[in-house]
């Protein structure tokens, strides 16, 4: 059988810098790095992690909270997260949250008795002792997508980068905007924040009407919502959802209307979800960058799980993807 020692001999190293590559220390260079990795996975090479386990007195493990109803950003964020997670040696286990007191409290009390080694959080908990509840039996936390006071967060700025998708559709032409969010969580919020911000700053007024909160960010409730915007009073001329799936939704219940997008109503998203390039019409959308939130938040986990300092606040650039979604107003629509 195949061990650390045997590996370094191939590649002509210490087995202490194998060692560290297995378990996912950063003071290794890439070409070691690389190299090491690629005769491991020549040889077949399984580390014990039982035994480590029991030498650490680490269970290698880290945990990831999603909502029960995930959405496909965070299916893709978490994948990410997942494989940056095995390269430093850590199995995952997820947990599911309901967006109620009750179902928190359950979820704690299955987190402090599984007890991994960090917790990553997709999902935020309203549940007001959840993290000092973590904090007191030192158990690091990482939260994604969102900001959490006290733990190292990554995410982009929410309100500024949807300012920036409702400022296109108002460079565009449009004046008559509505919304469709959800109320649920924190980024809903900031979203909306952001595009009542761009009406503001345009001089739009602000028409509390034209806002549709649904009660989750999927692709069903944007079609809930869209139909309940048709439904009070149809005058908009554009549409902004605070994440993809609900643009999706939006962009069905408008077909089923017998409207198009864009010739009748452009639909801005949120998040750039990979089908959100493929879609007909393929959708203009404010883009996450998935792949560094993945890295870094592993990165952040990984960090303040060996005892080394983590940025408590990581915003990350956002970009506006125009596609085929959005279209300029034409003049007498204005």
């Amino acid at each position: 059988m195949v061990n650390i020692k045997d590996i370094a001999r191939r590649v002509g190293m210490s087995p202490s810098t194998v060692s560290r590559v297995i378990n996912g220390k950063n003071h290794v260079n890439a070409f070691k790095r690389e190299r090491i990795l690629s005769v491991i996975e020549e040889t077949g090479y399984v580390p014990n992690n039982a035994a480590r386990s029991m030498v650490l007195k680490r269970s290698f493990t880290v945990g990831i909270v999603i909502p029960d109803a995930f959405n496909m950003f965070q299916r893709q964020l978490f994948s990410i997260i997942e494989r940056y997670l095995d390269s430093f040696g850590y199995h995952t286990v997820f947990f599911f949250a309901k967006f109620d007191g009750s179902g928190e409290k359950e979820l704690l009390a299955r987190i402090q008795s599984e007890r991994p080694d960090g917790i990553i959080m997709l999902h935020e908990i309203r549940e007001g002792d959840f993290y000092s509840c973590l904090a007191g039996v030192k158990l690091p936390v990482v939260t994604a997508t969102f900001y959490r006071d006290a733990v190292p967060s990554i995410h982009v700025n929410e309100t500024e980068a949807a300012f920036d998708g409702v400022t296109h559709l108002i460079n565009l032409g449009h004046r008559r905007i509505s919304v469709i969010s959800g109320s649920e969580c924190s980024f809903g919020r900031q979203r909306v924040e952001g595009f009542f911000r761009a009406l503001e700053q345009a001089g739009i007024p602000r028409d509390e009407s034209q806002v549709i909160l649904v009660g989750n960010y999927t692709a069903e409730f944007g079609m809930y919502g869209m139909r309940e915007l048709l439904l009070r009073n149809g005058d908009f001329t554009a549409v902004f959802a605070v994440t993809d799936e609900l643009a999706i939704g939006a962009i069905r219940a408008l077909e089923d209307a017998g409207l198009d997008v864009p010739g009748d109503i452009s639909v801005v998203g949120f998040d750039d979800i990979d089908i959100s390039g493929f879609l007909m019409p393929r959708l203009t959308t404010i883009r996450q960058p998935l792949g560094e939130l993945g890295e870094k938040t592993a990165l952040a986990l990984h960090r303040a799980v060996n005892g080394g300092g983590a940025a408590k606040d990581i915003v990350l650039p956002h970009k506006l993807i125009i596609r085929e979604s959005t279209r300029a107003l034409p003049r007498r629509r204005r």
